[in-house]
Order: structure tokens, then sequence, then C-alpha cells
């Protein structure tokens, strides 16, 4: 996991040739075998995979669901035999509650959706690939760096193994950001000089699950509210919200990741939990450029979700405007297909797996979560953070052995300057 070995060069050359249909890889022949699709974390976006998994194949059913607490798994099953009534077949003996609810899913499943908070994916990939199970992994792929090297691990075994593993980051699956990335290698731009990413999105530190309930515990009150807990999420700001638009920086730059990254961030607004409600990265590559990322989640300011690619003969604007566009030497419009990238990443996985060559995503997805992290430890320290550093770090946000009995200190709101990187 080097900065500079981290090119993928195969997938662009898949994906570039998408413009109208995605033919190539959905040309594969689906053979006779029904696969089943368990679903862990009931939550809206675990609903929204599972709707598109079952979408994306002629011969899959859903056949089992997990999920810490029983009310969202009633919605989400409701919800899916509405809206896919002949493939929902969860009987409720395959309904599963509970924090070991996720190893009874992979036991009944083919392919796995893995859409819990981010801080239980690591074990989870790792159980699911352990288990000789494909699997859909929501972004991120973890929290810290201990749980990235897990996964880390599980991917590569994956590819041992012939596993899929689709990224829930799921820009490289829309058709005008593939075509970006077409007229970027053919040179329309020039030489990348920087890039600018914005994510600048409304308050998400808020109790979207209503007041909290006497007799519910600090754990569950967390579990339910994980958007404000970096063990949770990772950090609601930099990781969670700005977690694509780093994917899509990698994406611009063919995957080099940065070597090191400074940072600016805090919390205005008073909320519970320990995470940022805004930051700034600086992401400094091997050769010198800098790749830029802001990331706010405050309510009643300006919103924003866009990109700047910036080269020696152009720009390329992504967000502005219905269609991304070049300025420049060789001024350009996307004018091609739109599609839904939620479908498509499904459509193609399901594809991939009949095939016989299933995607593995795990790998560049480990590397765009650690850049995620890498520019929160830089924001939470003030300090420069290097690859080495993010990549080596002790840091570990999760609890070993969580159970509803499971009680430690959460640590504080972090203070650049005062907090120290481990």
């Amino acid at each position: 996991m080097k900065p500079e070995q981290t090119t993928r060069r195969e997938f662009i050359k898949t994906s570039a040739a998408v413009g109208a249909a995605f033919p190539n890889i959905l040309s594969a022949a689906p053979n006779s075998n029904k696969l089943r699709v368990g679903l862990i974390g009931c939550g809206g976006r675990g609903t929204g995979a599972a709707m598109q998994a079952l979408t994306a194949d002629g011969n899959v059913e859903l056949t089992a669901m997990g999920d810490l607490f029983e009310e969202p798994l009633k919605k989400s099953l409701e919800l899916l035999r509405q809206k896919c009534a002949d493939k929902v077949k969860v009987t409720p003996e395959k309904c599963f509650i509970g924090f070991d609810a996720y190893q009874k899913v992979i036991a009944n499943s083919d392919v796995v959706l893995l859409a819990t908070p981010p801080g239980f994916r690591p074990q989870h990939l790792k159980a699911a690939v352990d288990a000789g199970r494909h699997a859909f992994v929501e972004i991120t792929l973890g929290v810290d760096a201990p749980g990235v090297r897990l996964a880390m691990e599980a991917a590569e075994l994956a590819g041992k193994k012939g596993l899929g593993i689709l990224s829930g980051f799921c820009w490289r699956y829309s058709a005008p950001h593939r075509a970006v990335v077409e007229q970027i290698r053919k040179g329309a731009i020039g030489p990348i000089r920087a890039i600018y990413a914005t994510y600048y999105r409304g308050d998400l530190s808020i109790k979207f699950h209503g007041e909290r309930e006497p007799g519910m515990t600090d754990l569950q009150w967390q579990i339910r509210n994980w958007y404000n807990y970096s063990w949770l999420s990772g950090d609601v700001t930099i990781l969670l919200s700005g977690g694509h638009s780093v994917d899509k920086m990698s994406w611009w730059l063919d995957d080099v990741m940065p070597v090191k990254a400074v940072a600016v961030g805090s919390r205005v607004y008073e909320s519970e939990g320990n995470t940022f409600d805004n930051c700034f990265v600086v992401y400094e590559y091997a050769n010198g450029l800098r790749g830029f990322l802001g990331c706010r989640s405050q309510a009643r300011c300006h919103n924003e979700n866009a990109d700047y690619i910036i080269g020696a003969r152009g720009i390329c604007t992504i967000g502005r405007s219905a269609v991304p566009v070049i300025t420049g030497e060789n001024e350009w419009r996307y004018d091609g297909p739109k599609n839904n990238m939620y479908q498509t990443e499904h459509d193609e996985f399901f594809a991939s797996i009949r095939a016989g060559k299933p995607i593995n995503d795990g790998p560049r997805m480990a590397r765009t979560t650690l850049m995620g992290i890498m520019g929160r430890m830089a924001a939470y320290t003030g300090q420069e953070v290097t690859w080495e550093q993010a990549m080596n770090s002790k840091e570990k946000l999760v609890p070993d052995g969580l159970d509803w009995n499971t009680k430690w200190e959460l640590p504080p709101l972090p203070k650049p300057g005062r907090t120290k990187f481990l």
C-alpha cells in the first residue's frame, strides 16, 4: 500500500468504454445458479442497496437480513416486499437481531450487502470473505488504520479466493464521470496541476432517530445516532461526507495516492458526539501536486458537491452545471447518456460474478479510506501526517468484543495542537 503503487489502468480501460449502455461486462451469459442475497444493516442505504441488488440479476433472492435493532429491520423488510415481492424470501427465522446477526446472515447468503455504520465494516468484511461470500461494501471501509489493515487483508484474500467486493464509492460507475476520466487520460486538459473538491452540505450531526427513550443505554444511543461519533462514522464531515470526494480525487490521478496531508478543522456548533462539522485538507503528492478537499456539514450555509480538475491546458468542472464541462484549449461538454450509478454498480457486479471474473474494489477502497483517515488525523492533531504514519497508526477507535454491556470512555472532541497522533 505504498502511495506510488496504486494505479488502476485496467479498471480505466474497462470503464472508459462505457459511453452508451455499459455493454462489455453485461454481455456475460448468466449461469443457472440462484444467488442468495443477505442484508446486514437495514437502514435507508442498506434497503436501497438491497433493491438494486435484486434488480441487477434475474436469478437472485433476498434470503436473510440482520440489524442491531428490530425496528429498522421490520421497516426495511416491509418496503422490500412492496418493491420486490417476488424476490424477497426472508422468513421470520432468517431475520437476525444483535451483534452476532452479521454472522448468521453471512451463513445464509452467497452475496452480502454490508451497510452498517462504518465502524463495523472491517470485521464484517473479513467474516464474509472468510466464509467465501461476495460482498457489497458501503462507504467507508473502516474508521481507523487497524480497521483498514484488516479490510485490506480481507480484500487480498478475496482476490485469491475469486470473490467479488463492490465498493459503495459509486461515482466510478457514473457514465458522465467515466467520460471525464477518458478525457483526462486523452490529455484534454493537459497534465493535472491541482484538484479542488468540495462537499459542503447541511447538518448531518443531528438526532435523526428522535428523542432518547427512557432506559436507552449510551451505547444504544450512540449507534442510533452514529453520525455524531468518530468510532462509528470515522467523522461526519471528513470521512463520511468527504469520502466520495477523496475517491474521485484519487480517480482523476489514476489512483496515485498522496504522500502527506495537512488540514484545519473544528466543530463550530454545539452538538453531542466527537466529530468535526468543517474541515479543509491539503493533500501533497510526490510530484508536488496538491489536492484540496473542503468539507462542511452545517445548516443554513452554501451547499456544493463539486470537483475542479485544473490542468495545464484546461479546467474540468463537475457539479456546477447539469453535466461536466472542460474549458480551455479543448472545449468539451458531456452529451452522452446519464445512468443510475447505484444501479449500474450492482448490474456490473452481478454480471462479473456470473462471468466468473468478480469485480474486486477492495484494495482501492482501502486506499481511499486511508486517504480520508489521513486527512482526519491531520485535522484532529493539527500536524502534518504522512501516508506511512497513517498506515502504521496504532489508534484504534472501535472497542473489541462489543455487546450491549460494553462500557468505555468516549474520546473527547479533538483539539488541534493538543490531540496527539497515535
